[in-house]
């Protein structure tokens, strides 16, 4: 059967994962009857519940007697190493572009990254139905963008269409006609290429996906480079260098079929398919026939830039939430993480039962740790900070970052003085029409950590902002952090509302009446610069002498909610952040006050 393999990239919540919805549905996938999840492609109970795609998957349709291998992409540049793989299995790219937002920081981060690898693409404008809608603008904008990225003469000269993805149907203009995707499917025949398919050769395929089943074990997707590769046929796994990783037998061979997964008894060169059987090899390794002794060229992904420490839970309830808890079960699981996910390095800390994770940004590290808490983990989290590198003039430098910020009017001169503080530059500003501005910074990723949260209670929760990774340039001398203290308890039980009506006149809580809490735990943000050692266990003193009046009952005010990412964001660098499957706590790194007290005197703070 003829083949057509393509990758769908667009910026986060431009409609992707919908898109390749109305596919399946034109296609014939899914019985008329069937029902079927919306975004049926994000099954991770993260992405439900966050409206993003994480993990990159495939699926396939045929139209016309001619199977066509769809891979959905993540959207966010956090997972950016993800998309990178992908683009080495397929032979042409959908770019899809927001109407009415137009190109963004992660179209321009993927879409750079297709050119290079000479990938012709077809453009999509969706979502013509917007009522702030400027499909032509964003039409122009996109061969800018283009442009700006060194395209080709075959590159520039690209195929758009314009659609609305949730309704099902795409047009060579934006009026219509408004009737279905079969345009789209036929563009694709006629502009993606077929796969080279060299099937003299012996077997051969690049792995560019990992993941773990309960019932396969290791299951390594890619697409077919040279050869046919059979069921319960005998093959070896090489490493980038050439060396052998291993020899075994393929105990599953699957192929993608819809929203399933396909057991197989022959695939060949230019498909994509999922692999079973082997216990060691991983990402960007070559599987092979026996007789096969090159190992084919894998993509060098771009480094991580930020890191955090992962530790062992050692608060007074240790082990009271979770059920995976030592040290041992830590390093396996994220051994595991880092061979599936070449965005991620993890290595053993100087600290004892402690690892250095290293990842893209704080999203991809806080989808890590959330997995993690789901499947039973306990763990201490560190700040996140930055990677330092060295240039050839022996200068340090640090990771930058590319800040595009759509934002009211009213609220601009706010940012552009809050990202001014954590010294970034601003390149672009200009008006983006219905009384929002877009302000384009260059800015240093440490300077950023924990800024989010901010953004939004700064702008009232209507801006936007947007990240993508810009590289490494030199330092920028110091930051300024947080500027107030905690307020830090001082004894081991439960809060009771008498006490914490008491602390509400010295900053906002963190917790409410009821909840356990340890010494050295962090309970709320004082409202001046320095730590506040409080006792929120202290309760009313029962005498019995009746008050004259009537006693008052105790109201509080609604502490202040403390998400994973804000609470990551949050801490400074001698504090942690406690993780089990039911709780999320901030505390000081030692939780002793006669120790921290020490342990600053030695610091010289």
């Amino acid at each position: 059967m003829d083949i057509r393999n393509i990758a769908i990239i667009a910026h986060v919540d431009h409609g992707k994962t919908t898109l390749v919805d109305a596919l399946l549905r034109q296609s014939g996938t899914f019985r008329d009857n069937q029902q079927v999840a919306e975004r049926a492609m994000d099954k991770n109970d993260l992405e439900r519940e966050r409206g993003i795609t994480i993990l990159a998957k495939c699926t396939s349709v045929i139209w016309k007697d001619v199977r066509i291998n769809i891979v959905d992409t993540p959207g966010h540049a956090d997972f950016g190493g993800e998309v990178e793989r992908i683009l080495s299995m397929v032979d042409g790219v959908v770019v899809l572009v927001d109407a009415a937002e137009g190109p963004m920081p992660q179209t321009k981060f993927v879409t750079q990254k297709a050119l290079a690898q000479g990938l012709c693409p077809i453009v999509i404008v969706n979502k013509v139905d917007r009522q702030d809608a400027r499909p032509h603008e964003v039409h122009d904008e996109v061969f800018d963008l283009f442009a700006i990225l060194d395209a080709n003469d075959d590159q520039l000269d690209f195929p758009t269409l314009f659609a609305v993805g949730r309704d099902g149907w795409a047009a060579d203009k934006p009026e219509g006609p408004r009737e279905n995707l079969n345009p789209l499917f036929d563009l694709i025949l006629k502009h993606v290429p077929p796969p080279k398919r060299d099937l003299e050769q012996p077997f051969s395929m690049l792995v560019t996906l990992l993941e773990y089943d309960p019932y396969l074990g290791r299951v390594l997707t890619g697409r077919i480079e040279t050869g046919r590769v059979k069921a319960n046929m005998a093959i070896k796994a090489l490493r980038v260098d050439g060396s052998q990783v291993e020899q075994a037998r393929v105990s599953k061979l699957l192929t993608f079929r819809g929203l399933e997964r396909i057991a197989a008894e022959e695939a060949e060169a230019g498909d994509i398919v999922a692999i079973a059987g082997l216990t060691n090899a991983t990402v960007a390794d070559t599987l092979c026939a026996l007789e096969f002794s090159q190992p084919l060229t894998a993509i060098p992904v771009d480094p991580p830039t930020l890191s955090m420490t992962f530790s062992v839970n050692d608060s007074p309830y240790a082990g009271q939430e979770g059920t995976k808890v030592t040290s041992r079960m830590i390093g396996d699981r994220l051994k595991r993480e880092s061979e599936g996910n070449v965005a991620i390095g993890v290595k053993e800390s100087e600290e004892r039962d402690s690892y250095e994770v290293s990842g893209r940004g704080e999203l991809q590290l806080g989808v890590l740790i959330e997995t993690m808490r789901r499947e039973g983990f306990e763990l201490s989290i560190s700040r996140p900070r930055v990677l330092f590198r060295t240039n050839e003039n022996g200068e340090r430098t640090e990771p930058f970052e590319d800040v595009q910020i759509d934002v009211d009017e009213e609220y601009s001169g706010n940012v552009v003085e809050k990202m001014a503080n954590r010294k970034a530059e601003m390149t672009e500003m200009r008006p983006s029409g219905a009384g929002k501005v877009r302000i384009v910074f260059r800015a240093p990723s440490r300077g950023l950590i924990g800024y989010h949260g901010e953004f939004l209670t700064d702008t009232r929760g209507t801006g936007l902002m947007n990240r993508s990774f810009a590289g490494y340039a030199p330092w920028k001398g110091p930051i300024e952090g947080r500027r107030n203290g905690v307020l830090i308890s001082n004894g081991l039980g439960e809060t009771v509302a008498y006490g914490l009506w008491y602390l509400e006149e010295r900053g906002p809580l963190f917790v409410g009446a009821g909840v356990k809490t340890y010494e050295g735990m962090i309970i709320g943000e004082h409202s001046r610069g320095n730590d506040l050692e409080v006792n929120c266990l202290k309760a009313k003193q029962l005498t019995n002498i009746r008050a004259s009046g009537k006693d008052e009952a105790v109201r509080l005010t609604t502490p202040r909610k403390i998400s994973l990412e804000d609470a990551i964001a949050y801490i400074q660098d001698d504090e942690l952040v406690e993780v089990t499957p039911k709780s999320i706590r901030l505390r000081k790194r030692i939780l002793d006050p006669n120790d921290r007290k020490k342990a600053q005197r030695n610091s010289g703070s």
